[in-house]
């Protein structure tokens, strides 16, 4: 999700809600403890020089169990960060505290809830690596009922 996306969800909630990939809701009395940019310049493993940028929030719980973060509030915290941080419509990167160490996580919406999405990593070289990408189905199911494909 994009700022963007998110500026003009909170328009139209009246309370915010986080859902971990499993399906755990994220206490509501969480805090939104820092709002970033993050950029990431970096080598690949195939020599390319690559730069990526996010807008990074980082949700906290603690004992404040009366604490609610209101969209409003959510709203004011983000106006703050694009005027001090120079932010622009990036994709959105949360941070939030796993078992034994921070867990990165991407951010999407439905059924009126925020939800914290799984990511991956990837060789960003795979031509240069000689990793074979994986054939689609339809090639792979092709390849194999032609003549000599192996299954017949």
């Amino acid at each position: 999700m994009k700022l963007s996306e998110l500026k003009h969800i909170l328009e139209n909630l009246q309370e915010i809600s986080f859902r971990l990939p499993d399906g755990t809701q994220i206490p509501s009395h969480f805090h939104v403890t820092e709002v970033g940019a993050v950029t990431k310049h970096f080598i690949d493993c195939g020599g390319t020089i690559r730069k990526e940028s996010v807008i990074n929030f980082q949700l906290w719980t603690s004992n404040d169990h009366d604490h609610r973060l209101a969209p409003q509030k959510l709203k004011s915290i983000i106006s703050l960060s694009e005027r001090h941080l120079n932010l622009t419509d990036q994709v959105i990167e949360v941070e939030y505290q796993g078992e034994a160490t921070i867990q990165k996580f991407g951010l999407d919406f439905y059924n009126g809830e925020f939800w914290l999405t799984t990511q991956q990593t990837d060789c960003l070289a795979k031509d240069s690596c000689g990793i074979e990408q994986p054939a689609s189905q339809a090639e792979a199911s092709a390849a194999c009922c032609s003549p000599g494909g192996g299954c017949c």
